[in-house]
């Protein structure tokens, strides 16, 4: 019989979706399901967008340029200069989702073997696409008694070997919804101008920001126009997760060269997708505006229900819409699946993420879940009440 690849045996499950067959199995036995375990906005597409497509009048659908459409990598230049990142569309590259930047990233700026430092814990997929890339991944680990803040420099410079590409942070975090300061970015910006580094940075949360703190991309003034890569997306800023649209940006020629024949591989981006993600950047500022009062109001509700709870401990995210929880129990992965197989409070159970899938160190976040908090203030409370009751039926009884 014909052998799976090594590689493909490597690849981790999702720890988002790994649980879905159970929570299907839960719904056809007639128990409703509150879904905090994936990051699907529940907000509405900008109406802008969702025209775009509409009153489309192509009559071909045709290949789009492997870097994206001019006309639309001028408009997300635009935008990034309204946010203080000067750049040009020679400089950006669209994509397939933030995912496939990653992966031009990855395949641009490492060989086999290579290493990139990333703080854990961090989105599970990276893990997917360093296997997918053959980089070895060198997690530098973040704490939830510190909220989850930038370990010591000290600390990523114990693992930078001939090895290290790169240092990959996501800003503002999934999962932990960190937001990193100004002075965090300027420590990461020395690092890695000291060993000739790569610092890429997954920004597709941009917008998410609360407490009137101001969000810090690695292309503001930190002198990286060299060093620096950025990760976008359109999916969690507009509400667009299945456009699947994203961007690689870089002032560094190289990489951008690099990345376009990645691009050219798979010929090109979506075309009607782009269309769409092009009118998107018509959306007023009072949308965005409104997200943010929403998801603050989510977050403060989330974090004080949480807090009721005997024996747990919530970081206190700033940003994005995530908050990683460590539970009083045995093993988190466990109780998420007992959750949806045998627990039910009126008829209603929850579905998490358990964090384990977020490290890379063995037997990290094993208590730990991620909250995605994208559903109604009222459907919060009450799934926070079904995970109060369910932890104390389930050490009780395990």
């Amino acid at each position: 019989m014909p052998r799976i690849s090594t590689k493909g045996k490597n690849m981790p499950e999702s720890p988002i979706r790994k649980l879905v067959p159970y929570a299907e199995n839960a719904k056809k036995r007639g128990i409703e399901v509150f879904h905090l375990n994936i990051g699907q906005p529940d907000i509405k597409t900008p109406a802008v967008a969702l025209e775009a497509i509409k009153n489309n009048t192509i009559k071909v659908l045709a290949y789009s340029r492997s870097e994206g459409s001019e006309e639309y990598r001028k408009k997300i230049a635009e935008y990034y200069a309204k946010n203080n990142i000067d750049v040009t569309a020679d400089e950006i590259i669209v994509t397939t989702g933030g995912s496939e930047a990653l992966l031009f990233a990855m395949g641009s700026i490492a060989d086999p073997g290579d290493e990139i430092i990333i703080p854990e814990p961090f989105y599970a997929n990276y893990n997917g696409f360093s296997t997918a890339s053959g980089v070895k991944i060198v997690p530098v680990v973040s704490k939830i008694e510190d909220n989850f803040a930038l370990p010591p420099i000290s600390e990523f410079e114990k693992l930078i070997t001939s090895k290290t590409k790169a240092i990959l942070i996501c800003n503002p975090g999934n999962p932990t919804g960190y937001l990193y300061s100004k002075e965090e970015i300027e420590k990461l910006a020395i690092i890695v101008k000291k060993y000739d580094l790569f610092l890429i940075a997954d920004e597709v949360y941009r917008e998410f920001v609360y407490d009137n703190v101001q969000h810090q991309s690695v292309l503001h003034n930190f002198g990286l126009e060299n060093n620096a890569i950025i990760i976008d997306s359109v999916s969690k800023r507009y509400s667009m997760c299945g456009a699947r649209i994203g961007c690689l940006v870089s002032k560094n020629k190289d990489v951008i060269n690099t990345a376009l024949k990645f691009a050219q591989a798979r010929l090109s981006p979506p075309t009607f997708a782009q269309i769409a993600s092009e009118a998107a950047l018509a959306t007023p500022q009072s949308y965005f505006e409104e997200v943010i009062v929403e998801y603050k109001e989510r977050r403060d509700i989330l974090i004080e229900e949480l807090h009721k709870i005997k024996g747990i401990k919530a970081a206190s995210p700033k940003g994005a819409f995530y908050c990683v929880v460590e539970l009083p129990v045995d093993n988190a992965d466990k109780f998420a699946q007992w959750l949806l197989e045998e627990f039910n409070l009126d008829n209603q159970t929850v579905m998490v993420a358990p964090a384990a899938g977020f490290y890379s160190t063995q037997g990290f976040g094993t208590k730990q879940i991620r909250i995605a908090y994208v559903l109604k203030k009222e459907d919060l409370i009450t799934a926070v009440s079904i995970i109060k009751a369910g932890l104390e039926q389930y050490n009780k009884t395990n």
